[in-house]
């Protein structure tokens, strides 16, 4: 009441200087004015009322002007606005940093039709170490109903091609030096960095439209047999995939009768496209004395995962062809505004390096890998590693 009181002897004193400012002086000042009454009569009746904490600047001649004083009594308005429209009841949704962008959508648009058709507010994590979207709505309905709403636009990103993958298991062969160094002599060979300017392909020169360069090719230090893709959006789910990996150890183990896994890589094949249009070559994979079972192998990790519930039923589905791919147009760097070739000429290479035997490597152990993170030794973030069979 005091204070409130000491309000309205500060506004008075803005009145005496506002009686000869511009008539918006003086109307915001009247509404102002006629605000605190109402808190008055309020207090007196004892009924709780939330004002804000605002310092009146005291206005005189030498010390402030009229922008002052229309500037403290807009700030008013603006925050009283403001206190409004927070509601009395929120609740805070985790969402992985991953998938922020899928409830935030494109300009802020689903986040924006979100809050207009239920009635709330969301509040975005300020930094990247925050994972969690803060719901405020004026009833627990609209809050849980906002929550919901979430957690369904979650499980479509998901499910949908727009979210990448984040890990997967693979089976390293970028362990062995002369593998990375006959991978690195190709690379070279087909680029025409071997000193003498030309190409691998008969002699010719390689043309821009051919579609080459690069960083269509997969670094050699990263070269491996992909067995399951999986998209681990936080740190619960990759701690769960870990331990589902070392608990199938035994079992990989006894389904490769305890033997060692030698495979061979043999020639360059062209998996989507044709020749002229390739996406990606790969080099076909023949498993020594044991095809069947490194497939049943694998087939023991998909189905442990796939029951863990942390592949997709698409993934677990599809048939697992080995392959070790050594050019993908996907992952080909924007060098300038131009659209990005989805495909290259691969005819001239295959010619060159179609029989090309890359030699016979023994498959040492399964990783589960991290994508776009790597290690001190080039290959991929190895989140955790089971063993297999060594040398009989």
């Amino acid at each position: 009441m005091i204070a409130t009181r000491s309000l309205m002897i500060r506004v008075d004193r803005a009145w005496k200087f506002a009686n000869t400012r511009s008539p918006r002086t003086i109307q915001l000042l009247d509404s102002f004015q006629g605000f605190l009454n109402t808190s008055i009569v309020d207090c007196n009746n004892k009924v709780k009322t939330k004002t804000m904490d605002c310092v009146w600047r005291r206005s005189c001649a030498a010390s402030s002007s009229q922008h002052d004083v229309e500037a403290e009594a807009e700030k008013h308005f603006v925050d009283k606005g403001k206190s409004n429209k927070i509601g009395s009841h929120s609740a805070k949704v985790e969402v992985p940093a991953s998938l922020l962008r899928f409830v935030k959508g494109k300009g802020g648009s689903v986040q924006k039709e979100i809050e207009e058709e239920i009635g709330v507010k969301l509040i975005f994590p300020s930094s990247k170490r925050e994972n969690g979207i803060v719901i405020e709505g004026a009833s627990a309905e609209s809050v849980k109903e906002a929550s919901n709403k979430i957690q369904v636009i979650i499980e479509e990103a998901v499910k949908s091609p727009n979210l990448d993958y984040s890990h997967f298991i693979s089976l390293p062969l970028a362990i062995h030096p002369d593998l990375v160094d006959k991978l690195t002599d190709f690379q070279n060979s087909v680029l025409g960095n071997l000193g003498c300017g030309q190409s691998g392909n008969g002699g010719a020169p390689l043309k821009s439209d051919l579609g080459i360069d690069r960083s269509i090719f997969i670094k050699p230090k990263l070269f491996h047999l992909t067995v399951l893709m999986l998209k681990l959006w936080n740190n619960e789910r990759v701690v769960k995939a870990t331990e589902v990996l070392q608990r199938v150890s035994s079992k990989v183990v006894n389904a490769l009768e305890n033997r060692p896994v030698y495979v061979r890589l043999k020639g360059l094949e062209c998996m989507r496209g044709s020749m002229a249009k390739a996406r990606v070559l790969y080099t076909p994979v023949e498993v020594i004395g044991g095809e069947d079972l490194l497939l049943h192998a694998c087939q023991i990790i998909t189905e442990a995962y796939a029951e863990a519930g942390l592949v997709l039923e698409k993934d677990a589905r599809q048939k697992l062809k080995l392959h070790g791919t050594v050019m993908n147009a996907k992952h080909r760097k924007r060098t300038d505004r131009r659209k990005i070739s989805d495909s290259f000429d691969a005819r001239g290479i295959v010619k060159q390096y179609g029989s090309k035997d890359w030699g016979k490597y023994l498959i040492r152990e399964a990783h589960l890998s991290q994508r776009f993170v790597y290690d001190e030794n080039g290959y991929y973030h190895c989140c955790t590693s089971i063993p297999f069979p060594k040398n009989s």
